[in-house]
Parts: C-alpha cells; sequence; structure tokens
C-alpha cells in the first residue's frame, strides 16, 4: 500500500495528442516534463494532471456551491492515482486590472496597511506637524508635568482663522461669565467695548483659568481642562507666559490648520476603497486626457494642410465645413494665417486653439443647409471640445478610436500617489505608505532591517513586521529584487508575473500540494536562475510535489526526474521518450533532449559575423530606470539586447525604438519612452513587431486565415471544375459569412449547450458533423479533397498535396521550417501556445518578399521552445536578416545570443542599479568585458 501512493499513477492520457500515455510521477519531488514544443507536454501536465486535480476537489463541493465555480471537465484519461490537490502558476493567469499592483496580489500591501493603522504616526497634510490625540488625564498630567511654579493661562480657541465680527461669540461667553478673552494675541477684558474689522481673520481665544503649577492644583486643572474642551470642540492652548504655546487635541486634528482627521483604519490606505482612494482620480493614479501631440503629431504641417488629426477635425481641411469656418473666424480675430506651419505660432496663439478663448465670442460665417448665417461662438479650444464629443458618443468604436488620442497623465492633485492626503501624512520610519511602497525590493528589506520604532510600537507591530519581512525576502529569492510594490501587474511580464505568484505561494506555506509551473524561467537571467532554483527546491522540500514545464538546461539538470515526451511534435509526439535524471535521459539514444543535454547534438556557432549596413542610434534614451544613454544599433544584422531582468532592455527596445519606429514609419498612434531623437531613421521603410500575443481572440482565426494561405485555397477550390459548373465563387468557401457554411452552427462546426450545474457542453453540430461547410459546398473537391478535408491537414500533409502549387507551397514551407509542421491548417487560435502564435507571425513574415530595408523586433522569441526549436529559430532569424533587413531580439538564451552578430548588453544590475550600456560588441568582445554577466555566460558557449 505504501509503495502505490509514492508516485501519481496516470494511466491511458489521450488529451489533445498524448497517445494512451502511461507514466509514474515520483511524489515529493522536483520533475521537469521536457520535449519538443507541441509534444504534448502542457497537455498532460495543465489539461490532464491539473485539470483532474481541480476536478476532484471541485466533486467533493456541494452542487448548490458548484454552479458558481464553473465545472471543470473530466480529462480524456483512464485513470489517476495518488493525486494531491493542484495548484497551477502559469503565465496567462495575472490580472491586468489598472487597480492591481506587486503589493496587492502578493498581499504585502495588505500588510502593509494594517502595519500603519496600527503604528503610524499622522502628521498634518497641511503643516506638517505630528498630530497627536490625548485623554483629559493626559493632558492634565502633561501639563503637571512642566516646572513647579509655571504661570500658565488655559485658553479655550472658539474662532480660528474666521472673518467677521463675532459679536455673538463674545456675548455668548460674558454671559457664561468668563472675563477675560485673548484676541489675536492681545488680551482684553470680556467687559470693554470690542469692535472687530469683519473683513479681517480673527482668532479668538477665551481664557478660562489662569493657574500657577504646584501639585494641589489637579483636581481644579482638571474641571477647567473639560470645561475648555467643551467651548473649543476639543482643543485647548496652554500659554506658559513665557511666549510658548502647548496644542493639545481630543480628536486626531491639526490645532493649527484645523484640519481633522477621521479614525486611522487599514482601508484609509487602500486606493481601492472610498476611504483612502484621492478622491480626484479614484485612486487610479492616473487619468486619461487628450494629448495635444496625439491630436496634431506633425507639428511642422499648417492647419490647412491638415496638421490636427484628431476625430471631427480632420474635416478642417475642407474649406466648406464648419471646423474650418470656426479656424478662419478664430484666424481673422486674432490675426494669425491657417497656411503657416503649426510650430510657428506665438504662445497666445497656440493656447487660443488648445485651450479656447477663455469665452470670448467670435463672429464665425459658415453656409449650412439652409443658407449662409453669421454666429457668435466662444471656441472652447481644442481640447475641451474633443472630451465634451468623447464624452457625449454613444458609440464605443468611436470612443476607442477617441482613446487612441489620449495619454495616461499623472493625477494633480495626487500626483500619482494614489491616497488621501490624510492617509498619506502618516508616517512610519518617517516614509508615508506609498514612498515606502516605490523603494525597490532591495531598498525595501534594506528599510525593514534598519527601522526604528519605540517600545510601544514594536509591541504592536512585531507579528506585522515579521510577516512582511518574510513576505519580500521572497520576492527576492525568485529574483525580483528590483520590482517596487507600487508597480502595476499590467505592466509585468509574463515570467515576472509568475515569479510573483510563486513567491505568494511560498509565503502560504502549504504542503503536501502539486504545484504546476509553465516555464518560470522565462525572462529571467541565467545569474538568478540558481535564485529561482533554490526557491523550487526549497517548495519541494516543504513536502510537496513540484511539476515544471520547462525547457531551460540548468532547471533539468537540478531536477530529480526528468520527464522527456515526444519524439516528435503534434501528431509525431505524445508518447514517453525517457524518464529518470538528465544524466538517464544522455544515455537514451532516443531522447534529443538527452542528445542537446549530452553536447552531442548543438547549435553551430557561425564561423563568421556579418558586418553592419549602416547604424541606427537612440540619442538620451531615459524610459523608466534607462540612464540618459545613447546607444547604437547596427543595421543589416541580427543584435541581442542582454542584460539581467530588470535591467532596461524592455524600456529601450519596446518603450522607445519600436514606439518610435512604429510612429515615424508606420503612422502608428504611439507615444515612444522618454528619448532625445533616433538619428538614421531613413535608412529603413517599416518596422515589425513579432510578440507572443495570440493571432486572434476567436476559434474563427486559424493559421490559414492569418498567414493568407486560405484566400489561395479557396481560389484554387473555386477555379475548380465542380465549382464552376454550380457556378460558386471563392466566398461559397468561407465559414465565415452565408452561402458556403453550415448554417446550423453558423460555420462553427460546434454548438454550445448551456447546462445547469454542470459545465456548458460543446457538441459537434448535427447537421454538418462539425465540418462546418453545407453539403453543397463539401461536394467541390480538389484533386479528391473537399475544403474541410483540407482545413483538417497538418502543415506536414498540405506540404505534400500542394507541392504542384508553388505559392501556396512556399506559404507553407515557411510554417514547416519554423518547426509548426504538427498543426493543422484549421486549428482555432485559440488553442495555440504564446510561443506557435509567434512562430506563426514569423512565417508570415517570412513568406512575404523582403524589401531590405525592414527592422523585426521580437521579445524573447524562445519561450516555450525546444533546444531544437531554437536550433530552427536561430536560422530563421538568420534568413530573416539576411536580404538586408535588421532584426533586434531580446534574448536570454544564450544559444541565440552566441550566433548574435552584434550584442548590447545593459546592466550592470537591475531596476535602479541598471539603465548603461556596459558592454556591446560582437559575442567574442563582450565575453571578454569584465562587468558583464551575459559575457561570462556566453564564453562558456562559444
Amino acid at each position: 500500500m505504501a509503495e502505490k501512493k509514492e508516485f501519481i499513477r496516470i494511466r491511458g492520457a489521450r488529451e489533445n495528442n498524448l497517445k494512451a500515455l502511461n507514466v509514474d510521477i515520483p511524489r515529493n519531488q522536483f520533475v521537469v516534463f521536457t520535449g519538443l514544443s507541441g509534444s504534448g507536454k502542457s497537455s498532460l501536465a495543465f489539461d490532464t494532471i491539473y485539470a483532474e486535480g481541480q476536478r476532484r476537489y471541485m466533486e467533493s463541493l456541494s452542487s448548490y456551491a458548484r454552479q458558481f465555480l464553473g465545472q471543470m471537465e473530466k480529462p480524456n484519461v483512464d485513470s489517476i492515482e495518488g493525486l494531491p490537490p493542484a495548484i497551477s502558476i502559469d503565465q496567462k493567469s495575472t490580472n491586468r486590472n489598472p487597480r492591481s499592483t506587486v503589493g496587492t496580489v502578493t498581499e504585502i500591501y495588505d500588510y502593509f496597511r494594517l502595519l500603519y493603522a496600527r503604528i503610524g504616526i499622522p502628521h498634518c497634510p497641511k503643516c506638517g506637524k505630528v498630530i497627536s490625540r490625548q485623554s483629559v488625564d493626559q493632558m492634565v498630567d502633561q501639563i503637571m508635568a512642566l516646572p513647579e511654579r509655571t504661570k500658565i493661562q488655559l485658553l479655550a480657541p472658539v474662532v480660528r482663522g474666521r472673518k467677521g465680527r463675532h459679536e455673538k461669540v463674545l456675548e455668548q461667553a460674558k454671559r457664561s461669565g468668563y472675563v477675560r478673552v485673548m484676541i489675536d494675541g492681545s488680551q482684553y477684558e470680556l467687559s470693554e467695548e470690542i469692535t472687530l474689522d469683519k473683513n479681517l481673520k480673527h482668532n479668538i481665544s477665551i481664557i478660562v483659568d489662569r493657574l500657577v503649577v504646584k501639585p494641589d492644583i489637579e483636581k481644579r486643572l482638571t474641571d477647567s481642562v473639560e470645561n475648555v474642551l467643551d467651548l473649543a470642540d476639543g482643543l485647548l492652548v496652554v500659554d506658559t507666559m513665557d511666549g510658548n504655546q502647548l496644542n493639545f487635541s481630543q480628536s486626531f486634528s491639526c490645532p493649527d490648520c484645523g484640519i481633522s482627521m477621521e479614525e486611522i483604519e487599514p482601508r484609509s490606505f487602500s486606493f481601492n476603497n472610498p476611504f483612502g482612494a484621492c478622491p480626484s482620480c479614484a485612486g487610479l493614479g492616473y487619468k486619461m486626457e487628450f494629448d495635444e501631440d496625439l491630436m496634431i503629431p506633425d507639428k511642422t504641417v499648417s492647419i490647412a494642410d491638415g496638421a490636427i488629426t484628431v476625430l471631427g477635425w480632420q474635416s478642417c481641411t475642407d474649406k466648406s465645413s464648419y471646423t474650418r469656418a470656426v479656424l478662419d473666424a478664430l484666424a481673422e480675430e486674432y490675426d494669425f494665417s491657417l497656411s503657416a506651419p503649426f510650430c510657428e505660432y506665438p504662445k497666445k496663439i497656440h493656447d487660443i486653439l488648445i485651450y479656447g478663448t477663455n469665452g470670448k465670442s467670435v463672429k464665425v460665417h459658415y453656409r449650412g443647409q439652409r443658407g449662409v448665417g453669421v454666429y457668435d461662438v466662444a471656441f472652447e479650444g481644442l481640447i475641451k471640445n474633443v472630451e465634451r464629443r468623447y464624452r457625449e458618443t454613444g458609440s464605443d468604436s468611436t470612443k476607442q478610436e477617441y482613446e487612441t488620442f489620449m495619454r495616461v497623465t499623472p493625477c494633480q492633485a495626487c500626483h500619482g500617489q494614489r491616497l488621501k492626503p490624510t492617509s498619506l501624512g502618516v508616517t512610519v520610519g518617517d516614509k508615508n505608505i506609498f514612498e515606502v511602497t516605490s523603494l525597490s525590493i532591495d531598498n525595501l528589506q534594506k528599510f525593514m532591517q534598519n527601522l526604528e520604532l519605540s517600545e510601544q510600537q514594536l509591541l504592536i507591530g512585531k507579528q506585522i513586521l515579521k510577516e512582511i519581512r518574510a513576505r519580500v525576502s521572497f520576492l527576492a529569492d525568485v529574483g525580483l529584487n528590483y520590482l517596487t510594490l507600487a508597480r502595476g501587474t499590467a505592466s509585468l511580464s509574463g515570467g515576472e508575473a509568475q515569479r510573483i505568484r510563486l513567491a505568494t505561494q511560498i509565503g502560504s506555506g502549504l504542503v503536501g500540494v502539486a504545484y504546476i509551473l509553465d516555464e518560470p524561467s522565462i525572462g529571467l537571467h541565467q545569474r538568478d536562475n540558481d535564485k529561482l532554483l533554490a526557491t523550487l527546491k526549497h517548495l519541494r522540500d516543504l513536502g510537496n510535489s513540484l511539476i515544471v514545464v520547462e525547457h531551460d538546461e540548468d532547471t533539468m539538470r537540478a531536477a530529480d526526474c526528468v520527464v522527456d515526451i515526444g519524439p516528435g511534435a503534434g501528431e509525431h509526439g505524445g508518447e514517453l521518450v525517457a524518464i529518470g535524471t538528465a544524466e538517464d535521459l544522455m544515455k537514451n539514444p532516443n531522447s534529443i533532449t538527452g542528445k542537446y543535454l549530452s553536447g552531442e547534438l548543438k547549435i553551430p556557432v557561425p564561423s563568421e559575423r556579418r558586418k553592419p549596413t549602416g547604424w541606427l542610434k537612440v540619442v538620451g534614451a531615459k524610459e523608466h530606470n534607462l540612464k540618459n544613454i545613447n546607444v547604437n544599433f547596427p543595421l543589416g544584422v541580427m543584435t541581442c539586447v542582454t542584460g539581467v531582468s530588470g535591467s532596461g532592455k524592455s524600456s529601450l527596445v519596446n518603450e522607445i525604438l519600436y514606439k518610435r519606429l512604429a510612429r515615424d514609419l508606420n503612422r502608428a498612434r504611439t507615444i515612444p519612452g522618454a528619448h532625445k531623437d533616433i538619428i538614421g531613421m531613413e535608412q529603413l521603410d517599416k518596422v515589425i513587431d513579432i510578440d507572443q500575443s495570440p493571432i486572434g481572440r476567436t476559434p474563427r482565426s486559424n493559421p490559414a486565415t492569418y498567414t493568407g494561405l486560405f484566400d489561395q485555397i479557396r481560389d484554387l477550390f473555386a477555379a475548380t471544375q465542380d465549382a464552376k459548373a454550380r457556378g460558386y465563387k471563392k466566398g461559397r468557401f468561407s465559414f465565415n459569412v452565408k452561402g458556403g457554411r453550415c448554417e446550423a452552427c453558423g460555420g462553427d462546426g460546434i454548438l454550445k449547450i448551456e447546462m445547469h450545474f454542470l459545465p456548458d457542453v460543446y457538441v459537434p453540430c448535427e447537421v454538418c458533423h462539425g465540418k462546418r461547410y453545407n453539403r453543397e459546398t463539401l461536394e467541390v473537391k480538389y484533386k479528391g479533397k473537399s475544403i474541410y478535408d483540407v482545413l483538417n491537414m497538418t502543415v506536414e500533409e498540405a506540404l505534400e498535396f500542394f507541392r504542384p502549387v508553388p505559392s501556396i507551397f512556399r506559404k507553407l514551407q515557411t510554417l514547416y521550417d519554423v518547426g509548426l509542421s504538427y498543426i493543422r491548417l484549421g486549428q482555432p487560435s485559440t488553442t495555440l501556445s504564446g510561443g506557435e502564435a509567434q512562430r506563426i507571425k514569423l512565417a508570415a513574415e517570412l513568406s512575404r518578399r523582403g524589401t531590405g530595408k525592414t527592422i523585426y523586433i521580437l521579445d524573447e522569441p524562445t519561450t516555450g521552445l525546444h533546444f531544437a526549436d531554437v536550433h530552427k529559430l536561430v536560422e530563421i532569424l538568420h534568413r530573416l536578416s539576411e536580404g538586408g533587413n535588421t532584426v533586434v531580439v531580446i534574448e536570454h538564451n544564450l544559444d541565440v545570443i552566441k550566433t548574435a552578430d552584434y550584442i548590447i548588453d545593459i546592466g550592470p544590475e537591475g531596476g535602479d542599479g541598471g539603465g548603461t550600456v556596459i558592454a556591446c560588441g560582437t559575442p567574442e568582445e563582450v565575453a571578454k568585458s569584465p562587468v558583464s554577466y551575459t559575457g561570462k555566460y556566453v564564453e562558456k558557449y562559444l
């Protein structure tokens, strides 16, 4: 019995392409699943083990609870025994909500809110004085602590800085039996005639009692203090006659400014709660506002030639339009010319156009449908006008169109700090909660170590501080020491987001769980790999099973057991090739992974590095953490941008280089990151970003439609004898339009049936049996195959089938070259992995005829690729850059780095410690650099 429990026993797994796979995975060990891309690793890890673990947990709940959770389908497997509860940590499930930050996802922010609410010291947001509240006893004790025989008067500040004569206040005080008052620093008797200037601000305090400090006055003092607090709404001023005044307050309020604070609670520090959020931006820290630079992108053009590109004003180039009539009237009134370049207008004219005439009307002559008229129009300015149109439009697509002219600007009220001023006035260790969450994890650790607190604060905060320190150190352990807790999760890369969730899991300290991870090493520099592996081993040592889908060599060597699935991809995969340690795999002749691990197969280093044909120079880059640097990108070759995580690679390549080139070459509406200029753009004519975003969001998009193959295939079918005889055009063969598609399922091939208490069931359409087309269309055959048969072919089968058709064959060949021989032409794009989507885009680019002036930008293209696939990818990248094109790759994979023609290494560290170029040149030159981490690692590969 005991023997049985030590394994997760899987029998007959048939999800996706798995071929009735049987495997025993050891429990409480660190297991790596590897194999070619598309071989079925994820199908085994996520679609089988995780899905079944989740489903069994759900089954244990009542049917009432299950209806809210959305049911999991039973995976296609005969049996799984010894399965622990499963937790999946993948890349997709991070929250893209703008309110979500690193601090809130890891729950560290919740602890900080508690800490600040319990031991924070409040300050007045206006004058910065410490605000404290005291009971009557505490006030009396403090006054009694004054030196003996000190003369004091107790003042009740009844009027603070208010205009008026205040006769009623004085009359009331006189009637209550008080004799003296202090007005604006001078003492008066209430019996005098006191007239105040009603236009000046006054401070009036009633003198309630005058005493000399000595031991026996305590009872009288207490009574007087109570009277004062009653009169002055909880405030008391003690005047010690030598010009000093002590302020006391019964509530959290500043005795000077009169700003009172509510009770401090944890929710006062939450920017997602109206009690703490800045009222102006609702706690987002920024606002979307129309940006002049996006509405008038090219300032050297005149208005008459179309300088204004924002919606609704594009018509102003047309002389008969209303917008032009308004601008003509402004030009006449303020004497400027519409045909002068926009940048030449003086500030006054510029402000009138952008911000309006301040309510002053101009006479607009406009010829409308009802004849000519003269209207008085007070021009509100471009920004106000467009804002109003944006608010009033009912159509979502128009709203989205308008949003492309807006940019995110920090909120004016809180300057991006997201909280109310009163919450930001609370400090621990002289920093408010926003300043603490803006520290990088490195600096935060130092701050927490050197935090000096009073006895009382330590007693209250001990437990909270322990939790915070532990969780912050977990973030540092997974190599995220350059992040800040205030960083929004939407701006994180897939690998970063995954490692944050990993840190959160370690913090929860569960035991006996199966953690299933999907390539946690993405976006990690080799240097930080050891930290990650130590973290994973720590999770295992707690008593958990780890299943990691991974292609990284270090991870495989560190694992207790490696499961190699293959031998090929897609149809040729789904079988167990080898299982054992990395050493066992090297000895196994069938394992391709083993051959790459042992060095029997390897990616060759090119014999010569190509010379650049020109240079593109980025000047003064200072986005995020870049330190105002100049970077030269060589053209006509393949360049790798490397550096440790968080060093600023993405800021340089994606934010500055790509966005600026996209704006200037592709006329995209993007705002590039902060930089002065890019020199040498005239050598390029377009920029293409090949990322891992899905190629389509609906099951109707597939590799054939994306690469343009489907058009050509439909042309072929429309040209057959059958189609001509029936009069079918190429539209007949599309499953997206009426005509050829099966109308019962709308060309989807499946119907969704909603079941209460059970998951939605997808059943093949009973009319077309999942073939998407109607019978007549399917009767048209090309070489004996219908259009459905063609869509169901894998790339490999189609390659043979279409060999005589060169245009189709060429496109299929590129799909085959990028290692996608196993995908079906009609496979819905929603079922493709990120790496596969990226390679389809690559194939689409490869099959286009290059101009030789294109620059391709890729961000970590090796994600999800096995050694053998990286081999193919490297060849493709070199093919892309052969025709004079330029390839810029952000990459940590040393096999890609060693084959690059040029390396730009950014660093030396992540976060504030990065942002400079520390080495550049060929891989050989970078390997000699004493400061480059990348150089040290790449040297072993050369």
